[in-house]
């Protein structure tokens, strides 16, 4: 069994920051890339950042420069600093992990979600 749980979200003004984490725990053998989506209301969900195993990264234009991910391989953690934050970002964050546990092959995994709210 594999669990990916969150923390972090809550409610900021414009111009604020959140760091949002996921820690990863349970039969884990190796993982692979993981990754924070998000999704507004009445919208799909959507990639905002990745990483691979090895540090690679990839984002959303939309965060572009001002989200930063990062992951702890010891901790089986990822992390995405979030600084000036807009409305627009809006969203329930689930985590994402491809993960393969011992003697299986790998599998996507999500996250329960953490809303983030910006307002003023």
């Amino acid at each position: 069994q594999v669990q990916l749980v969150e923390s972090g979200g809550g409610l900021v003004q414009p111009g604020g920051s959140l760091r949002l984490s996921c820690a990863a725990s349970g039969n884990i053998f190796r993982i692979n890339d993981m990754g924070w989506y998000r999704q507004a209301p009445g919208k799909q969900r959507e990639l905002v950042a990745a990483i691979t195993s090895g540090g690679s990264t990839n984002y959303a234009d939309s965060v572009k420069g001002r989200f930063t991910i990062s992951r702890d391989n010891a901790k089986n953690t990822v992390y995405l600093q979030m600084n000036s934050l807009k409305p627009e970002d809006t969203a329930v964050y689930y985590c994402n992990a491809n993960i393969a546990p011992y003697g299986d092959r790998s599998h996507d995994y999500w996250g329960q979600g953490t809303q983030v709210t910006v307002s003023s």
